[in-house]
């Protein structure tokens, strides 16, 4: 998991509080609030960690996507570079090989926005909740500190 080091000194900085509690626990005795929130924010941490590795999951798909499609372009560029080599006898047919290059190119771009499309939309989806439970997290602990 790629973690910056803001993760990895938040993580440090609870860590001994954690351990605190999880033998606490097992003792068999109550948690206070301060105990639950601690938890629910390493959970927090946690949670916020694997959408990050989520999304650096689907920026290496859309990156290995540009790639594919980039090969593609240039695989079309070939045919269209032979196809271009053969005027002689085969006019007739050169002219045909245009207008169905042109065609794939262009249902090639549609697809290509579709696709690219589809990802935006994963990827602002995605940020959405991101930013929807850090704005829970930031609301649950003012809360709580309201009633502590």
């Amino acid at each position: 998991m790629d973690k910056t080091k803001v993760d990895d000194m938040l993580i440090e900085m609870i860590s001994p509080r954690i351990k605190s509690i999880e033998e606490k626990f097992s003792r068999g005795e109550g948690l206070d609030q301060e105990d639950i929130n601690t938890l629910l924010l390493k959970s927090q941490y946690n949670h916020i960690n694997h959408l990050d590795l989520k999304l650096n999951e689907v920026t290496a798909d859309v990156a290995s996507l540009k790639d594919d499609f980039s090969g593609l372009k240039g695989e079309f560029s070939g045919l269209k570079g032979e196809f271009i080599g053969l005027r002689g006898d085969f006019s007739d047919l050169k002219n045909e090989f245009k207008l169905s290059e042109t065609r794939v190119n262009a249902r090639f771009d549609t697809f290509e926005k579709n696709i690219e499309l589809k990802i935006s939309q994963a990827i602002n989806t995605n940020m959405r909740w991101s930013i929807g439970m850090i704005a829970l997290i930031v609301t649950v602990l003012k809360l709580a500190d309201m009633f502590v």
